[in-house]
C-alpha cells in the first residue's frame, strides 16, 4: 500500500469528499458514479449515501464492495455523476489515488419520496498513483456543484427553477474561472441534462 493514511485511506478525508466510485455490475463491467464520502465527527468509519435504486446501490447490495477513486479530471467526474458509464477495469486512468472498500449498510430511510441507504466504507487496499500539489480552481468546484444540482432536477423535493438558476450561475463561473477541462466538463453536463437554463 503506497501513501495511505493511518485509517487506510490514501488521502485525508474532511467534510464531504467527492469521489468517483466503480462497482461491478451483473454484466461483469465496472459502473462509474459520483460518491460523496463523509467522515462523522465521532471518528467512526467513513460513510457514503446512495439515493434511489441506482446501479451503485444494487452493486453495493449484491457485491458488498467497490473502488473509491480520487480524480481531478472534471470531465470524468461529470460523466460519473450524470451518465451511465461502464469500464472493463475498476480503476479509471485519471485517478490520482484509489482505495478498494467493502461496504455494509448502516442506515436507511426516505427523503422527499426517494429511498436512501447509508453505507459504512472499510478500506481494504489503497494506492497513490500520482502525488500532486493542490490548487484551487473555482471552475472545477462549479462543475462539481452543477452535477449536484443537475442530479436533483427530477426530484420532487427540490424546486426546479432554483436548480436551473444554480446551473446558469455555475456555468458562468466555469466560463470565467475554469480551464479547458472544466469547460469540456460543463459541455458534458449540458449534453447529459434534459433541461435549458
Amino acid at each position: 500500500m503506497s501513501g495511505s493514511s493511518d485509517d487506510g485511506w490514501p488521502v485525508e478525508l474532511d467534510g464531504v469528499t467527492e469521489s468517483v466510485v466503480t462497482t461491478k455490475g451483473p454484466n461483469g463491467l465496472w459502473n462509474l458514479a459520483a460518491l460523496g464520502i463523509h467522515v462523522p465527527d465521532d471518528g467512526d468509519l467513513a460513510t457514503a449515501t446512495t439515493w434511489g435504486r441506482t446501479r451503485t446501490w444494487r452493486n453495493f447490495r449484491e457485491r458488498g464492495s467497490g473502488y473509491v477513486q480520487f480524480t481531478r479530471d472534471p470531465v470524468d467526474f461529470a460523466e460519473a455523476a450524470l451518465s451511465i458509464r461502464e469500464h472493463e477495469e475498476p480503476v479509471i486512468d485519471s485517478a490520482d489515488a484509489w482505495v478498494r472498500v467493502t461496504v455494509e449498510q448502516r442506515d436507511e430511510g426516505t427523503n422527499g419520496g426517494t429511498q436512501w441507504i447509508e453505507w459504512e466504507l472499510t478500506p481494504v487496499e489503497s494506492v497513490v498513483r500520482r502525488r500532486v500539489v493542490p490548487t484551487t480552481n473555482r471552475g472545477h468546484a462549479a462543475v462539481v456543484e452543477a452535477t449536484v444540482a443537475a442530479s436533483r432536477l427530477g426530484v420532487d423535493a427540490y424546486d426546479r427553477e432554483t436548480l436551473l438558476d444554480r446551473l446558469a450561475y455555475f456555468e458562468s463561473v466555469v466560463e470565467t474561472a475554469g480551464g479547458e477541462r472544466e469547460r469540456a466538463a460543463f459541455e458534458r453536463v449540458r449534453d447529459l441534462v434534459d433541461a435549458e437554463w
